[in-house]
Formats: structure tokens, C-alpha cells, sequence
């Protein structure tokens, strides 16, 4: 958009200048993050993510016109239109058959906390890793309706889906999920879910926790979305994560994946000890760290976490929520 006499009538643009714009926030909390208040003083809130897609992800299996594409272990696989991709769908059968029992037993050995960011559809299709999730504890969290990229997704379909996949919590699990994750959204995302409502972590407090961010290492608030109410926004992370395995120069082995977790959390304990303690996610998908290879650097990491004691809160997302309400709602 330009303006008669403007020097540069072919850049200029009407969000030159701006900081805070179209939900995006450049500024955050600058030098001044606010000091958590961990329980313990811990130096860090470390959080383990666990991503249950399969069954969820594009097959003609599932009414999709394609076979699914992203993150397998054939790194650059295009998406066949209106064919199946046996070897795809073979490897996300891994992950739902054995990968995930793998993880299962590793966390629950160590009494590891855990959230779930759970696709419906694959819930739906596998009772025995559902009762497996509520037996141990875990917070289960939407991953949305389907695996897919939502970007280009009518709003009124993707209303049905955040709709739908609440109502699949509500039946498997007896309660809506506590926190939102579409993992590939759009522009409607957030409103969608600020619609749909009842994401609650206090049953007396009306607010919402949505992790489709990767803006910040603490939570944030955002009164974004015109309702009066202040949302909480938990960013997540794709550095910390084990997609790495499947991305050109990522992680070769498990190894790998230790030392990167361990540097990333012996970091943040080192600024949590220098007065700002910060939040650190770690994502796992059942069909990558789930091999057992890889699993082995994750243990690692897991017995190093325990040695760290105090300085380390082991938590789930919900847990980080309740105490971002408690210590941090906006005035």
C-alpha cells in the first residue's frame, strides 16, 4: 500500500515499522523475561511430548485423494496422488504396533511425566495405546482432528474437525482435552479454538492453552482474539526434537539426539541459575524415536535428566498451565 508522495512507493507496506502485527509479536519479553517461579526453584521446566499420528496421517485408507509424504524414513518422498504408499503406511504401522510400547515402557520405568499431543482419528483406531495413556498418568492433549497441513482447509471443515476430535477425548477418555496443538494450522486456527471453547486447565477459570507457537522458551499470554479474556500460549519446539531424524543434516543416531538434548537443557540451567530460569519441550513421535537405536539416546538423556535433581521439574503441559495461571495471570 502506498501513499502519494511516498519516497518508496515500490517496498512500502502498511506493517512497516510495526512490532506487533497480524498476531505476530517481534518484542515478547525482551530482556525482562519474568522469573517462572518453578516449583522447587527449579532452573527448568522440562516437558517430554509424545506425537500419536498414526492412523491419522493422508491415505486413500482415509478418504484422502493422496498418500502421506511428511516425516518417514524416506526423507523427500512426494505425495502420490490418488495411490497408496505402501512403505509410508507400513512405517506409521510401526510406530502405533511397536514404537509406541517401546517409548510406553521407557517412560513409565523412570516415572516420567508425559503430554500426549493425540490425533483423533488414531485414537480411535488403537484402544489398547489409549488405556495405556490414561493408565500411566499422561496428559492427553488434541493434535487436532487428522495428520494433515491444514493451510489450506476450508474453515468450516477445520471447525468440524477441532469439533469432532473433542468429542472423541470426551468418549475415550471421559473428559475434552486440556490443550491444543493442530501442529500445521492456518490463519483461522487459534480463532477456532477460542470458538470452540472449554479447553479448561482450572474448572472455576474459562482460559485456554494452545501450543501452535514456537515464539518463546517461557508461556505468554495473548488478548488477541477479542473476547475479553486472556489466552495462554505454550510455545513448542521442532529443534528439540526427534523430526530431526528425517530432516536432511538433522540427527544420525541416537547420540546425536542425547548430546543436542543434554547441551540445549545444561544451557538453560546455566541461565536458570543466573536468575532466569526458562521452559524447555522436548518432541517425540512414535515411528521415529520409537527405533530402537534411537530410544537408546533418549534413555540417556532421561538418566541424565534424574541426576540434575531439583534443578530439573519434570512436568506435563497442563502442570506448566495451571502454574502460569497461578503465578503469572495478567492483570
Amino acid at each position: 500500500m502506498t501513499s502519494p508522495g511516498n519516497e518508496y512507493p515500490l517496498s512500502t507496506h502498511l506493517n512497516d515499522g510495526k512490532s506487533v502485527y497480524g498476531g505476530r509479536d517481534l518484542v515478547g519479553y525482551a530482556s525482562q523475561p519474568p522469573n517462572p517461579k518453578w516449583p522447587n526453584n527449579a532452573k527448568v521446566a522440562l516437558n517430554l511430548v509424545l506425537n500419536y499420528e498414526e492412523g491419522g496421517e493422508n491415505s486413500l485408507l482415509h478418504g484422502d485423494p493422496q498418500s502421506e509424504n511428511l516425516l518417514s524414513e524416506i526423507i523427500g518422498v512426494p505425495a502420490i496422488p490418488n495411490e497408496r504408499n505402501m512403505n509410508i503406511e507400513s512405517l506409521y504401522d510401526y510406530g502405533a504396533r511397536a514404537g509406541f510400547w517401546r517409548i510406553h515402557r521407557l517412560l513409565t520405568s523412570q516415572e516420567i511425566p508425559c503430554t500426549v499431543y493425540a490425533v483423533g482419528m488414531a485414537l480411535e483406531r488403537n484402544p489398547d495405546v489409549c488405556a495405556a495413556m490414561k493408565d500411566a498418568g499422561w496428559e492427553i492433549a488434541s493434535h487436532g482432528y487428522r495428520w494433515w497441513d491444514y493451510q489450506d482447509v476450508p474453515e468450516d471443515e477445520e471447525r468440524e474437525h477441532i469439533k469432532r476430535t473433542v468429542a472423541i477425548h470426551e468418549k475415550i477418555f471421559g473428559k475434552r482435552p486440556v490443550g491444543m496443538y493442530q501442529g500445521k494450522p492456518t490463519v483461522n486456527t487459534r480463532k477456532l479454538i477460542v470458538e470452540e471453547g472449554g479447553f479448561l486447565y482450572l474448572i472455576s477459570h474459562n482460559f485456554i492453552a494452545i501450543a501452535d507457537s514456537y515464539a518463546d522458551d517461557l508461556p505468554y499470554w495473548t488478548m488477541k482474539y477479542g473476547d475479553g479474556k486472556p489466552h495462554l500460549i505454550i510455545p513448542y519446539t521442532l529443534s528439540e526434537n526427534d523430526m530431526r531424524f528425517v530432516s536432511p543434516n538433522g540427527f544420525s543416531h541416537g547420540e546425536d539426539f542425547f548430546k543436542y538434548l543434554k547441551d540445549s537443557l545444561d544451557y538453560l540451567i546455566e541461565e536458570g541459575r543466573e536468575g532466569s530460569p526458562k521452559m524447555m519441550s522436548v518432541g517425540l513421535h512414535c515411528r521415529l524415536v520409537g527405533r530402537p537405536g534411537r530410544s537408546a539416546g533418549l534413555k540417556k538423556f532421561l538418566e541424565y535428566v534424574k541426576s540434575l535433581g531439583d534443578d530439573v521439574y519434570l512436568c506435563t503441559r497442563e502442570q506448566i498451565a495451571n502454574h502460569w495461571y497461578e503465578h503469572h495471570y495478567p492483570n
